[in-house]
């Protein structure tokens, strides 16, 4: 476990969930991969404002915590597939709600 997820634990379960999903991009990643299996470069054509580095470091980091499985196939040009564990799949109804009000929100506020 990532050491920012021990700390939170020592806080609050709210810290816990930020500490885990608060990256940028990672509940866009997750709410991509609640769709099915995808290849690292299709994420990125799904959320193109995100940086070849930073979606690597995020999708690492949601490995790590047990959100995201990473599987790495022997094939030549190598072939990596990202999709979601139990835990991973257990966010979809707060990454709907939260879809949901940022939907809302935008609409609210467009100008």
């Amino acid at each position: 476990m990532r050491l920012p997820v021990e700390r939170a634990m020592e806080v609050c379960p709210v810290e816990v969930a930020v500490s885990v999903l608060g990256g940028t991009w990672k509940l866009t990643l997750v709410k991509h991969l609640l769709a099915g299996t995808r290849r690292f470069n299709e994420l990125g054509r799904l959320v193109p404002l995100a940086n070849t580095k930073t979606l690597t470091r995020q999708l690492r980091e949601l490995e790590e915590d047990g959100i995201v499985r990473r599987t790495s196939y022997p094939e030549v040009p190598p072939r990596v597939e990202y999709s979601l564990t139990e835990s991973g799949r257990s966010l979809e109804p707060i990454v709907k709600a939260m879809d949901s009000w940022g939907a809302e929100f935008a609409e609210r506020y467009k100008g």
